[in-house]
């Protein structure tokens, strides 16, 4: 599967975020904060733009467009894969809250393979006239070789969307 070699990848180019707020063989938490020079509407609308801007390393198909959500509950973060006829839902959104915050749940990448349940949460809060986002994941239940070797892999894929959000919302 993509999502394994784009992970191996990853640990070699993506410096560690020591953001692992905790890790046991159940689950793991993980939390990153960034501050964004715009605000927490446009941060919203661009959550819901998340096919511009997610990295095709971290996708079944291999081009990130093919990755659609609908900032409403109920709707699916769900990916097209064309060559395959395939279609994945990466997760389901179960919190719409225009300009405050975007929760779904689901387990990404090789964590759907495990009998675990997640959930990611995009906290957006107006701070010195810009949004600080909270970015969340939170992943527990039953892992086959244990929840812990999964978060530090996790944690830096996840670093990197929230990193090319952040750079999609305020391009330098």
């Amino acid at each position: 599967m993509r999502w394994r070699a784009a992970i191996v990848l990853c640990l070699a180019a993506t410096p560690a975020s020591a953001e692992v707020v905790s890790a046991t063989d159940n689950g793991f938490e993980l939390s990153r904060r960034a501050t964004v020079k715009a605000t927490p509407a446009q941060v919203y609308a661009a959550l819901g733009k998340i096919g511009q801007w997610w990295s095709a390393a971290h996708t079944y198909s291999g081009n990130a467009r093919n990755m659609k959500i609908r900032l409403v509950a109920g709707s699916c973060f769900c990916e097209t894969v064309p060559k395959a006829k395939a279609t994945v839902e990466h997760g389901r959104v179960i919190h719409a809250y225009p300009g405050k915050l975007l929760r779904l749940q689901g387990g990404l990448g090789p964590l759907q393979a495990e009998g675990a349940a997640g959930v990611l949460s995009w906290m957006l809060v107006a701070k010195d006239g810009g949004t600080e986002i909270t970015q969340s994941y939170v992943i527990g239940g039953y892992f086959r070789n244990g929840a812990k070797g999964y978060a530090g892999i996790v944690d830096r894929v996840m670093t990197e969307q929230l990193d090319r959000l952040t750079k999609f919302v305020e391009p330098r």
